[in-house]
């Protein structure tokens, strides 16, 4: 399996498109779910975290800027037209993530384990598929 490349904020900022068409989004939100979720690998467990991890590990304070990163994609999942049904799905995701992680230890664990966002992503992609083919990308 290839370990994901760390994240250079400055070379990943340049990149990013700041239009409001489905490729451009799909484009941010894939850039802010690897951040948060895939950013670097633990050294020994072999396992890709992000700065929702890291971040979560400061007491509420960084739960909450985590659950607000992750708020960031179900904003811009809401410009793209998804569903009411989606939307409080992701929310639910993000708030699931966000009460789990005010709980000391399991809630580290559970950053961890259980990727609101990258869940979130799935759903952006599953949409943007349906209804912006032309947005398709050839996932490695």
């Amino acid at each position: 399996m290839a370990r994901p490349d760390p994240v250079n904020a400055a070379a990943l900022l340049d990149r990013l498109p700041l239009g409001r068409d489905p490729a451009s989004v799909r484009a941010r939100v894939e850039a802010m779910e690897k951040l948060l979720e895939r950013s670097f690998t633990v050294p020994g467990l072999n396992r890709p975290v992000g700065l929702d991890f890291v971040i979560g590990l400061v007491p509420v304070v960084g739960d909450a800027l985590a659950a607000a990163l992750g708020s960031w994609i179900v904003w811009e999942a809401r410009n793209l037209g998804l569903s009411k049904f989606q939307i409080a799905r992701m929310a639910g995701n993000v708030g699931f993530d966000f009460v789990l992680g005010l709980v000391p230890v399991v809630g580290d664990a559970a950053d961890f384990l259980f990727r609101s966002n990258s869940r979130n992503l799935k759903l952006i992609r599953r949409h943007l598929d349906r209804h912006h083919p032309a947005t398709v990308t050839v996932a490695n």
